[in-house]
């Protein structure tokens, strides 16, 4: 049985950070990123953050985040150890020299493929639009968005389904499922009722939460990360416990023998 989350992240475990390394040279470290843990140092101290505790095990004094992922999502995370490994990724980055591919699992069955292109803005009209939650919107400083979802098992209400973002806004890959009508399980933001982020940030895991959201923290996993350029790297990252745990339990899925290496995260 999965436990609850607490609603700050708690330390990270030393012990374990050397499972999550996926590589480690002297110009990038590749973490498998559990969905418990932040990717950003806070004041908490080193061991509370990613990039901290990474800090700390390899004694740099500083590291530089190529990606980064939502604390609720797990998966591929690319961090740089000096500057001019940082840069060359950066560039990359900006001029989309880069594909992503995510799994994630979807409220209700979804039966074919969509392309949703729907531009994005900060939403001032939710109770949580002090926490940045975003919406689609068609008025003037919207953001274009574009995202590709293929349902690869759809079973027991629910949705395997591989994620490929080609535009890289906050949270759209959240915000276009849920535009679809089928939110990443487990969202607490984007799911059945955004109050449950207001409650969980102040009151943590409730019977409310238990009661609405079937699975403890948001079901995104980032799979893969390619960069195009020759020698940046093509890196994947095998979803974790709980997500196989729950294919498994409330689809009937294998997830590790449904899950192949990405082959096709485009631009």
């Amino acid at each position: 049985m999965i436990s609850p989350p607490p609603s700050s992240p708690g330390l990270i475990d030393p012990s374990e950070l050397p499972r999550w390394i996926l590589l480690c040279n002297d110009d990038v470290i590749v973490v498998n990123k559990p969905g418990s843990v932040v990717c950003h140092p806070s004041k908490q101290g080193p061991w509370s953050s990613l990039v901290g505790a990474l800090r700390e095990h390899l004694g740099a004094e500083t590291l530089h985040l190529v990606s980064r992922l939502d604390r609720e999502t797990s998966g591929v995370v690319v961090v740089a150890r000096h500057p001019a490994s940082a840069r060359r990724f950066q560039m990359a980055m900006q001029n989309r020299q880069v594909g992503k591919t995510y799994l994630a699992l979807l409220s209700g069955e979804m039966r074919e493929k969509h392309q949703v292109t729907a531009a994005l803005m900060r939403d001032t009209e939710s109770p949580v639009a002090i926490k940045r939650r975003v919406a689609v919107a068609g008025e003037a400083g919207a953001e274009s968005a574009e995202t590709f979802f293929e349902p690869l098992v759809a079973a027991g209400g629910f949705t395997l389904a591989k994620v490929i973002p080609h535009t890289g806004r906050t949270h759209q890959i959240r915000v276009h499922a849920a535009h679809l009508g089928h939110p990443i399980v487990g969202d607490k933001l984007y799911g059945p009722d955004p109050t449950l982020y207001l409650d969980f940030v102040t009151q943590g895991w409730t019977e409310r939460h238990a009661a609405m959201l079937p699975l403890s923290r948001q079901a995104l996993h980032a799979a893969r990360i390619r960069f195009l350029e020759p020698g940046l790297g093509d890196f994947t990252a095998p979803p974790p416990a709980d997500l196989i745990d729950f294919a498994r339990a409330k689809m009937g899925v294998d997830l590790i023998a449904r899950w192949e290496n990405p082959t096709d995260a485009g631009r």
